[in-house]
């Protein structure tokens, strides 16, 4: 019996878009990959210069151009597409605009007859994922926005520096909004499975210049660093959002720190937000609700706000 092809479009053929699929054809994560753009020869233009990696890799994927429509068959689609924040603005400054354009994409893309998961990525991602579902009508488990997937990731290279470890050896997550509210919870670190705060605590002296405050800053502020220099960030959300699609495609139940919408879970409902959860071939197949510090639940629910009253200023 022939194996059905697994199969993935990426709406947005930009720089996330295109790293996105670059991370996916160089880790072999599916067999065809479908590049969709407003500018349809830009798509058609991406999907051969991608299409010429293949002699290459290891295996090979095929890559198209699309439209929107074309997504029938599709396992799942990537949201790149969206409005970019300008030098001076927050990720929830351009939210009017993002809404406009994610609300016309999804129409199109499931009055196209698509059933499989959106994973999104375009700012500000809590809400843009929250409009997708919206929009959609599909359930929370279809719809995942990357969230603080890329800023736990930033987390522990920042702590694999301090510590001088592989930065897979330590586990933990940022939470809440992707952006300015978020914050790390830090009674969830580990390193090598040993909680962060005894390490500190143990070892007092040797780790007395850690700053825990300070490597919070600095794993929020890390993407505008890279923004105010080159305009730009593209590797590390590509490569989130390869790892995020291969564990729906493999059924890894990988956990990862995604937008889901809550239904319950730390006391909120119906507020998009950056959470640990098991994602596999469903898409997001449990919450993970950790048990937060009293403090660390205060930072939550201050960032759940940040996003419900974003959510609130929308016309729709």
């Amino acid at each position: 019996m022939a194996r059905k092809a697994r199969k993935v479009s990426i709406v947005g053929s930009g720089l996330v878009g295109t790293a996105c699929a670059y991370s996916m054809i160089n880790q072999s994560i599916s067999d065809e990959i479908m590049m969709i753009d407003r500018t349809y020869e830009r798509a058609v233009a991406n999907a051969l210069d991608l299409s010429h990696c293949m002699d290459f890799t290891s295996t090979r994927t095929k890559v198209s151009a699309g439209r929107m429509e074309d997504c029938s068959d599709v396992d799942v689609v990537v949201l790149t597409a969206g409005a970019n924040p300008k030098p001076g603005q927050t990720r929830l400054d351009v939210l009017e605009d993002a809404e406009k354009i994610t609300r016309d994409i999804v129409q199109r893309i499931v009055g196209g007859g698509f059933q499989g998961v959106f994973v999104i990525a375009a700012n500000p991602v809590d809400i843009v994922t929250h409009i997708v579902r919206d929009v959609s009508g599909f359930p929370r488990n279809r719809v995942i926005g990357t969230g603080t997937s890329i800023d736990s990731a930033r987390l522990k290279t920042l702590l694999s520096e301090v510590f001088e470890i592989d930065p897979r050896s330590v586990n933990g997550y940022a939470m809440g909004e992707h952006g300015d509210s978020q914050f790390v919870a830090w009674s969830h670190v580990t390193i090598g499975g040993k909680p962060l705060l005894h390490i500190l605590e143990q070892h007092k002296e040797r780790f007395a210049h850690v700053n825990l405050d300070d490597i919070a800053r600095k794993t929020r502020d890390a993407g505008w660093e890279i923004f105010t220099r080159k305009g730009n960030t593209q590797f590390g959300i590509g490569n989130a959002l390869a790892y995020i699609v291969r564990s729906i495609l493999n059924d890894d139940h990988k956990i990862i720190a995604v937008s889901a919408v809550l239904e319950g879970e730390y006391g909120q409902s119906g507020v998009c937000i950056g959470v640990p959860a098991i994602i596999g071939e469903g898409g997001i197949e449990e919450v993970l609700e950790l048990q937060l510090s009293p403090e660390e639940q205060l930072l939550f629910e201050r960032s759940c706000g940040v996003i419900q009253s974003a959510m609130a200023s929308l016309t729709h």
